[in-house]
C-alpha cells in the first residue's frame, strides 16, 4: 500500500492525507464506511477513490466504481489502469461503447471473481450484474445520479463500505452530512500553482466572443462551448465559425452513434480541433490540460452545481483559466436564476465548490431526508424545526446528549437591527444575525461582537441592541424564563419554576408580583422603562448567579 501511495507523481496536499486516513480507519472499524468527500475539481478526489479501491482489492474483495457517463468511465478505466498497472489488480470497464458480446463477457467475470476493480455508469446498477464479493463502491458526481439509482446502492449499504466523491452534492446529501447521518471529509486545498477561475456573466455579445476565443487560440489552448439543446446545436457551431472562422470547430452530444462521438471527443483530446460545441457530456470528470476558456450559453438555465462542474472543466493546470456565463437577449431571467449566477460568480475563488453547495441548500431546501424528493422545503413542521428535531434524534440514536434548546421570547419595545449603511449587503446582514441567534453562551457571543467590530466597525445603537437581547436570553434561559415583556410600567416574567426563580426577585430593583405560579410583574419607575435603563437593568438583574 505505501509503495502504490508513493508512486502518486504529485505531492499530497495536507487534506487528501487526512481524507485517506479517515477512509482507511472507515474500512478497518467493524461497520459499514458511508463516507462523502466534497471536494473542488481537480483537488485529488480521484487519488483517494484509486487508494480505497486497491486497499480493497488488496484485501481481497471486488469494488464497483459508478460513473454518470461513458465519457468518464474511459477516463477513469484509463487512470485506474495506469495506476495499478504495477500490481495484480484487474480491472475492466462496462459502458454502452463496448459490444453486448463484450459486455457479457465482463458480467461473467465480475461473476466469478477473475475482475477486482469494475468501472462503470448505472449498468452496474442492472439486475443481471452480479459480484462474487463486493467490498467497496465508489459513486463519482454524486448529484448526477437519481434517488432510485442511489436507492438500489442501499441494498449493497449494510455489508458494503460507499465512497461518494463530489465537488457540489446536492443539498439532500450536503445536509446529511452535516446532521450526522453521513460522515464528510471535504478538501479545501489548492494544488500547487492552481488559479482561480475568471467567471464573467454577461449577455450573448459577438465581439466578447471572438476576442475570447482568439486570446486563448493566441496562447496554443482550446476552447469549450457548452450549448445544451440538440436541435439547433448545428446552428450555433455555424454562428461560431463565421466569428472566428481561423478556429477549428466540432460539436458533440449524447444522441450521436457512440463511434462517431468517440471520433470527434478523441480529435479534440487530441487537438486536432481547437473550439468543441457541446451539450452538458463534458460535465463530469474530462481532464483536457490544455482548455481553458468556457462559454455557457444560456447560463440561467443550469443548476447551481452543473455550472460548477462545467466551470471545472478548465483552469485545472497552471493556466488561467476564463468561465463566460452567456445569457439570452430576449427573455428575462428568473429571481432564482439570478440567485445561481451571483452565487456562481461571486464564488470563483479556488475551492469553493462547498460554499456553493450550502448556497444550493439555502436556495433550494435541503428535500425530504427520508423520501425520494431531493428538493422542496419541510412543510408540515417548517425547515428548520424539522432539522431540529432530525439532529435531536440522531444525536439520541448516538447515545448522545441532546443539547438544551431552551430559549426565551424577549419584547422589549426597542429597534434591535443592523441599519442597511452599516452592513450594506443582504447576505451579510443575514449572516450576522444568524451568527448572534446561535451564540448560547456569552462567551460565544462577544466573539461574534469582536469579528462585526473588526469587520463593519463600531456597532451603531440599533446593532448593539441586537446583542444586548440575546445576552438577556441567554441570562434568561439559565433562570428557566421562557418570555420577558415590558408593558406600561411592568416587566412581565413567564416562567417554568417559581420556586428556582425565587433569588432572582428577592433584591430587584422594583415591586414585585406574583400573579400565577407561570408569572411575576416586576413595576419599576416610568423613567426606568426607557429602553437604554431597561436593557441594562435587565442585563445586571438577570447576571446574578442562579
Amino acid at each position: 500500500m505505501r509503495e502504490m501511495e508513493a508512486s502518486f507523481p504529485y505531492q499530497e496536499t495536507d487534506d487528501q492525507l487526512a481524507a485517506m486516513d479517515e477512509i482507511k480507519r472507515d474500512m478497518q472499524s467493524g461497520r459499514a464506511m458511508d463516507r462523502l468527500i466534497c471536494g473542488d475539481v481537480g483537488y485529488g478526489k480521484t487519488e483517494l477513490a484509486v487508494r480505497a479501491v486497491f486497499k480493497a482489492a488488496e484485501a481481497g474483495k471486488q469494488a464497483a466504481v459508478l460513473v454518470p457517463t461513458t465519457i468518464l468511465a474511459e477516463q477513469h478505466y484509463r487512470t485506474f489502469s495506469e495506476r495499478l498497472a504495477d500490481y495484480p489488480v484487474t480491472v475492466a470497464m462496462l459502458s454502452r461503447f463496448l459490444t453486448r458480446g463484450q459486455q457479457n463477457d465482463v458480467l461473467d467475470r465480475v461473476r466469478k471473481g477473475e475482475v477486482d476493480v469494475i468501472i462503470g455508469t448505472h449498468r452496474l446498477l442492472s439486475q443481471d450484474v452480479t459480484f462474487a464479493d463486493l467490498g467497496l463502491v465508489v459513486i463519482d458526481e454524486e448529484q448526477r445520479f437519481g434517488v432510485e439509482h442511489k436507492e438500489r446502492l442501499k441494498r449493497f449499504r449494510r455489508t458494503v463500505d460507499v465512497l461518494t466523491l463530489t465537488a457540489t452534492p446536492i443539498p439532500r446529501t450536503l445536509h446529511m452530512s452535516l446532521l450526522g447521518i453521513r460522515d464528510i471529509s471535504s478538501l479545501s486545498t489548492p494544488p500547487q500553482d492552481r488559479r482561480a477561475i475568471r467567471t464573467e456573466v454577461c449577455r450573448w455579445d459577438d465581439q466578447l466572443l471572438r476576442q475570447a476565443i482568439v486570446r486563448e487560440l493566441n496562447r496554443d489552448g482550446q476552447v469549450f462551448f457548452v450549448h445544451n439543446r440538440i436541435y439547433n446545436i448545428q446552428e450555433v457551431t455555424a454562428q461560431l465559425a463565421a466569428l472566428v472562422p481561423e478556429a477549428r470547430i466540432v460539436w458533440a452530444h449524447g444522441q450521436m452513434p457512440e463511434h462517431e462521438l468517440e471520433e470527434r471527443m478523441h480529435d479534440f483530446f487530441q487537438r486536432r480541433a481547437d473550439i468543441l460545441v457541446s451539450t452538458t457530456i463534458i460535465e463530469s470528470g474530462l481532464d483536457i490540460p490544455t482548455a481553458n476558456t468556457m462559454f455557457i450559453n444560456m447560463a440561467d438555465l443550469f443548476g447551481l452545481a452543473e455550472l460548477h462542474q462545467l466551470r471545472g472543466r478548465i483552469g485545472r493546470y497552471k493556466h488561467r483559466g476564463y468561465c463566460y456565463l452567456l445569457l439570452p437577449k430576449d427573455r428575462p431571467i428568473r429571481p432564482e436564476a439570478v440567485k445561481r449566477l451571483k452565487a456562481i460568480e461571486e464564488f470563483s475563488e479556488l475551492g469553493s465548490g462547498f460554499q456553493i453547495a450550502m448556497r444550493d441548500l439555502e436556495i433550494r431546501g435541503a428535500g425530504n431526508i427520508l423520501g425520494a424528493e431531493q428538493s422542496g422545503h419541510i412543510a408540515a413542521v417548517g425547515y428548520e424545526l424539522f432539522c431540529q428535531l432530525l439532529e435531536d434524534a440522531i444525536r439520541r440514536a448516538k447515545g448522545l446528549a441532546v443539547p438544551d434548546q431552551f430559549e426565551a421570547v424577549v419584547e422589549l419595545g426597542v429597534s434591535a437591527y443592523l441599519p442597511k449603511d452599516y452592513a450594506p449587503s443582504d447576505r451579510q446582514r443575514m449572516t450576522v444575525y444568524r451568527m448572534i441567534s446561535r451564540a448560547k453562551t456569552l462567551d460565544l457571543l462577544n466573539e461574534v461582537r469582536q469579528d462585526v467590530v473588526d469587520l463593519l466597525g463600531k456597532l451603531p445603537p440599533p446593532a448593539e441592541f441586537l446583542f444586548d437581547l440575546q445576552e438577556i436570553r441567554i441570562h434568561a434561559a439559565r433562570w428557566r424564563l421562557s418570555g420577558i415583556k415590558s408593558a406600561a410600567n411592568d416587566v412581565i416574567f413567564t416562567v417554568e419554576n417559581l420556586h428556582c426563580v425565587g433569588p432572582l426577585f428577592t433584591a430587584a430593583p422594583g415591586k414585585v408580583r406574583v400573579v400565577n405560579e407561570r408569572t411575576v410583574y416586576l413595576r419599576l419607575r416610568p423613567e426606568s422603562m426607557d429602553p437604554l435603563r431597561l436593557v441594562i437593568i435587565l442585563k445586571q438583574l438577570l447576571s446574578k448567579p442562579s
